[in-house]
C-alpha cells in the first residue's frame, strides 16, 4: 500500500537545524555586510578561516546556555527575541576578549556595533523564517495512538506537552468495552477494522502502541501493524516514544522485568570515563570553592543581616548504594525549620529567609557540596541526594526508586536541570525519571549538557 507521506522533522532534526543555520545565517550576513561596507574587521577568506570556527563555537554554546535550542521555547518569538539579544551580546564580548583567535580590534570602534548588529538581524531573520515555516502545522508529526482507555489520556499529555510539533492525531481503543472520557478535545477515535485505511487517509507519521504486556493486541490488530510495518510505516512503544521526546524513562509503565528497559550506560563502569570524572570532578570542586571564598564576603554579610544564625548546616543524605553521609550546604532556612519533623520543601516555604531565597535561587547555597566532592560522597553531576526519612517513604511508593543509588549524587544533575523542585510524590516520580534517563545514558555529552543547562538555570535565577 503506497503511504503519501507529511514531511515532519525529528527533535533531534529541528536542534542540528537550529545549530546549522544559526551559524550559516550568522556568517552569511557578516560576509556581506563586509562586502556591502567594506567592513574589515571580520572577513571570511582562506587567510582567516578560524575566526569562523571560533565565532561559530561561542555562538553554539552560549545559543545553549541562553536556551535558543529549547523547542517550545524557539517556536515562540518574543522569547527568542531576548534570548538572541542575550546570546548575542556574550558571544561578542568573549569574541572581543579572545587573542589570537580573533581579529584585532579595529581603528573604527564603529565596526563592533555594525558586528553586534549585524549577528542580531540574522538571527532574527532566520529565527522568524524557522517560526513562520518549520514550526507551521505542516511539518508536525502526525501520530496514531493505540492503547486501553485507562490511560489514554495520559499519555496523550504527556507527548504533546513535550514536543509542540508532535501530535496525535487520533487513537484506537484496543479496550471494548470501555470507552474513554477525556477532559480535553481529541480530533477523533478511529476503529480497529481497518489501521491501514486509517493511516492513508489521515497522512499518519507514526503509529505509538501504549498497550501493556499486550493488552487488546489481537491477531488481528498484530497482522494489520505487520503489514503496515512492511510497508514502512513506523511503529514504535510508548516507552520508547516518551523517553525521546522527554528525555525521561516512564517508570510507571515498566514492569516486573526492569532490566529490559534499563540497559544501563556502559560508562558507569567504564574505567576511563569515571578517572577522568572523577579528575573533572577536583577541578569544578576546586573552581566552586575558590569563587565561594571570593562572595564569601557577601555571603556573611547577608546572612548576618538577614538569617541571623549559623552560616552552614549539614543534614544526613543517602549516597551511593544506599551510604548514609553528612551533606554541607549554607542555612537559607529559619533556626530549627524542622523542630516539629522532616517536611518537603514546598515553592514558598515560610521557613526560608528572604536572604535564604536568594541563596537557593542563586544556588550559591550549594557551594560547601563541593567540599563533599572532594571527599568523594559526591559527584559535580548525578541524582540529587536525599534524606534517608524520604527514601524510605519513596521507595515503598515509587517503582524502582531505589535505582537511583547505583551512581554517586550530585551537585547538579539531569534532574535538577529540567524538573521543578519536588514537593510531592508526583514530583518525585518526575525527577526519578530525570535521574533514570541520566544513569542509563550516561557520557561525556550528557554531562556537558548538564554543566550548560546549570549555567542557564544560575543566569535565569530559576533555583529553588
Amino acid at each position: 500500500m503506497p503511504q503519501k507521506s507529511n514531511i515532519h522533522f525529528e527533535i533531534s532534526e529541528r536542534k542540528v537545524l537550529l545549530r546549522i543555520f544559526d551559524i550559516v545565517a550568522v556568517l552569511a550576513v557578516l560576509y556581506a555586510v563586509g562586502i556591502v561596507f567594506d567592513f574589515d574587521y571580520f572577513k571570511i577568506n582562506a587567510d582567516h578561516w578560524v575566526w569562523s570556527i571560533v565565532l561559530a563555537l561561542y555562538l553554539s554554546v552560549f545559543a545553549t546556555i541562553f536556551e535558543l535550542y529549547n523547542l517550545q521555547k524557539a517556536s515562540k518569538f518574543e522569547i527568542v527575541v531576548q534570548n538572541i539579544i542575550l546570546t548575542v551580546s556574550v558571544t561578542v564580548l568573549f569574541y572581543l576578549l579572545t587573542p589570537f583567535f580573533t581579529p584585532e580590534l579595529p581603528e573604527n570602534r564603529l565596526q563592533i556595533i555594525y558586528f553586534f548588529i549585524a549577528m542580531n538581524l540574522a538571527l532574527f531573520v532566520w529565527r522568524y523564517a524557522y517560526i513562520v515555516l518549520i514550526s507551521a502545522p505542516r511539518f508536525f508529526k502526525r501520530v496514531l495512538l493505540i492503547g486501553n482507555a485507562d490511560e489514554m489520556e495520559k499519555v496523550i499529555r504527556s507527548l504533546q506537552k513535550s514536543d509542540p510539533n508532535y501530535k496525535v492525531i487520533g487513537f484506537i481503543n484496543t479496550t471494548h468495552d470501555k470507552q474513554p472520557e477525556f477532559a480535553f478535545d481529541l480530533p477523533q477515535e478511529f476503529h480497529l477494522d481497518d489501521v491501514a485505511e486509517t493511516v492513508r487517509e489521515q497522512f499518519i507519521s507514526e503509529i505509538v502502541v501504549a498497550t501493556r504486556a499486550n493488552e487488546g493486541m489481537t491477531v488481528s490488530l498484530y497482522s494489520q501493524l505487520i503489514q503496515l510495518l512492511e510497508t514502512g510505516v513506523p511503529i514504535r512503544a510508548y516507552t520508547q516514544v516518551y523517553e525521546d521526546i522527554t528525555h525521561r524513562v516512564p517508570v510507571q509503565h515498566v514492569d516486573k522485568d526492569f532490566y529490559r528497559y534499563f540497559p544501563f550506560s556502559r560508562s558507569n563502569q567504564n574505567k576511563l570515563y569515571l578517572f577522568f570524572h572523577r579528575i573533572l570532578d577536583l577541578l569544578f570542586s576546586v573552581v566552586g570553592l575558590l569563587f565561594g571564598l571570593l562572595i564569601s564576603p557577601i555571603i556573611i554579610l547577608g546572612n548576618l543581616l538577614a538569617n541571623r544564625g549559623p552560616l552552614f548546616y549539614t543534614q544526613m543524605r543517602v549516597g551511593k548504594n544506599g551510604k548514609h553521609f553528612k551533606i554541607y550546604k549554607l542555612r537559607s532556612m529559619i533556626v530549627n525549620a524542622e523542630k516539629d519533623g522532616a517536611v518537603y520543601a514546598a515553592a514558598k516555604d515560610t521557613r526560608v529567609t528572604k536572604f535564604g531565597r536568594f541563596l537557593r535561587r542563586s544556588r550559591f547555597d550549594e557551594i560547601p557540596q563541593f567540599i563533599n566532592v572532594i571527599k568523594g560522597d559526591m559527584s559535580v553531576i548525578g541524582p540529587r541526594p536525599e534524606r534517608p526519612v524520604f527514601v524510605k517513604d519513596l521507595s515503598e511508593k515509587i517503582p524502582f526508586y531505589e535505582v537511583r543509588h547505583i551512581v554517586k549524587p550530585g551537585v547538579t544533575g539531569w534532574a535538577q536541570v529540567n524538573a521543578k523542585y519536588g514537593m510531592t510524590q508526583e514530583d518525585s516520580l518526575e525527577k526519578l525519571q530525570y535521574d533514570l534517563y541520566y544513569i542509563k545514558r550516561r557520557s561525556l555529552f550528557l554531562d556537558i549538557s548538564i554543566v550548560i543547562k546549570t549555567l542557564s538555570t544560575i543566569i535565569f535565577f530559576r533555583g529553588q
